[in-house]
């Protein structure tokens, strides 16, 4: 082999790994899609927290939130949590709620809140079920710490 296909050899293996390495399992950001992506999301985080603003039966839990920290960990979570691009850089669901003593009536009505944001912003009664079945493992995480 002469000296000048050394590296042609080398560039045309490198493309083959990277063709392969591309090719593995893929992202569904199915559900991303189907709440409008980044924005769809924001929409919706800025829809619950407005609920959650009117909701006397919760409101109590988060009167010491930083509004924008909420606004964005709550994006970046929904956003993670649907296939997105995000990553979420809050605390971990136990840590922030430790000491509140959520109860599950409380859960049930942020939960509720959230469904009449969805059907509010017409997204898909399948994307509502996908995104609450997401959520839903939190549940034990959060009630009664």
């Amino acid at each position: 082999m002469n000296r000048f296909a050394t590296p042609w050899l080398a560039l045309a293996l490198a493309a083959m790994l990277g063709a392969c390495a591309s090719s593995g399992p893929t992202r569904d950001d199915s559900l991303y899609q189907a709440l409008g992506e980044r924005e769809g999301i924001e929409m919706l985080v800025d829809g619950l927290l407005f609920r959650i603003s009117e909701n006397q039966k919760i409101l109590h839990h988060f009167t010491e939130a930083d509004p924008g920290r909420l606004h964005r960990t709550l994006t970046e979570q929904f956003c993670e949590l649907s296939g997105g691009p995000c990553t979420y850089s809050g605390d971990d669901m136990v840590t922030v709620h430790t000491a509140m003593r959520i109860t599950e009536a409380e859960f049930n009505s942020l939960v509720e809140d959230l469904i009449q944001v969805m059907e509010h912003q017409r997204i898909p009664i399948q994307a509502q079920n996908r995104l609450l079945a997401r959520l839903a493992p939190m549940r034990s995480e959060i009630i009664g710490l």
